[in-house]
């Protein structure tokens, strides 16, 4: 089997091709070639005896999505994107790489196909809760309307529509994925309006001042960075048949205040890490933030076996482990 990973050089993608590489195979199939692409060349995992191939690339440029394609990879994931803020903040970039790249990659495989002779591989798409927007119910159910109100969950959402249209048509078996708010992302903070989601816990975890910009009764809907890339895995081997047409999951999670979330850092690091909490308000944030959802009832993608963390101490204790050592840094 081969596999491509578009985005392989971000947090996921990293641990996305470290699982492939422990794990060996997928469905049954042995991997035996990986190709790693992102606009900067990922690293190549240690440990895998294949054939790897790291591509410096931008997707959203004509061209590159054929060249990824041109070697029949077997399976896709498709990681690549640009975060909330960023494409809030430049409309322009947002369509390109968000829209523009996912789209340039499925008809690049449609191509391949009637250049060459049948060719349908699997791909995985991650999408975000983003392409649902307010008013809420309680929980949000799997026929939820998709209303979203940022560009980014805009560009998501056409993204689910192409992927599903696509594999409607038989020109690829795709499977969406729509993730919860990844947290604790490890590393330093980047330019999502959800990174202060991850960064009170992260950098007290650490010793570090963290800023909240939002009041402590904000409700999110959470996973951890394990919990996503067991998503992605489960869902390259899921029998798609199940999915009838409707190919894009919302994820299971976890629905918490960020006070839920300070009092598992308590529990877990003591007073000490919680006074490096500093309550800075962003009416900003606070306003994007309000336009997310806050709890899903995701009883399709559970009934199809994907599972999430219960609570915050489970998240907060495999970020400790995964990324600590074990150890909390104060």
């Amino acid at each position: 089997m081969h596999i491509l990973i578009i985005g392989a050089a971000g947090m996921v993608g990293r641990k996305l091709t470290a699982a492939l590489v422990a794990k060996r195979q997928v469905g049954g199939a042995d991997i035996e070639r990986l190709t790693l692409a992102d606009v900067v060349a990922p690293e190549k995992p240690a440990g895998f005896a294949g054939p790897v191939e790291t591509v410096a690339a931008d997707l959203s440029t004509p061209g590159v999505a054929e060249k990824l394609v041109g070697s029949r990879p077997d399976l896709i994931f498709h990681l690549a994107a640009i975060v909330s803020g960023e494409a809030e903040a430049d409309f322009d970039k947002g369509y390109r790489i968000n829209l523009d790249g996912t789209r340039y990659l499925l008809e690049a495989i449609r191509q391949e196909g009637l250049k060459a002779g049948p060719y349908a591989p699997r791909v995985i798409f991650t999408s975000s809760i983003a392409v649902f927007g307010a008013p809420f119910p309680e929980a949000i159910g799997d026929e939820f309307f998709s209303t979203p109100l940022t560009s980014y969950g805009t560009q998501k959402a056409i993204g689910e529509l192409l992927l599903n249209d696509y594999s409607r048509r038989g020109f690829l078996d795709g499977i969406g994925i729509r993730l919860p708010t990844i947290t604790v992302r490890p590393g330093r903070p980047n330019l999502a309006a959800s990174g202060f989601f991850s960064n009170i816990l992260r950098e007290p975890l650490s010793g570090k001042e963290a800023v909240l910009p939002v009041s402590r009764d904000v409700r999110h809907w959470f996973a951890s960075p394990r919990a996503a890339v067991g998503f992605l895995l489960h869902a390259a081997e899921l029998d798609s048949s199940r999915l009838g047409w409707r190919r894009t999951l919302s994820a299971p999670g976890l629905s918490a205040t960020v006070g839920e979330e300070i009092e598992a850092l308590h529990r877990a690091a003591g007073d000490k890490a919680v006074s490096l909490i500093r309550e800075v308000p962003d009416e900003t944030i606070t306003r994007i933030v309000a336009g997310w959802p806050q709890n899903f009832a995701a009883k399709r993608a559970e009934a199809l076996g994907f599972v999430a963390e219960k609570n915050f101490d489970e998240i907060i204790r495999a970020h400790i482990e995964d990324e600590l050592g074990g150890k909390v840094g104060l």
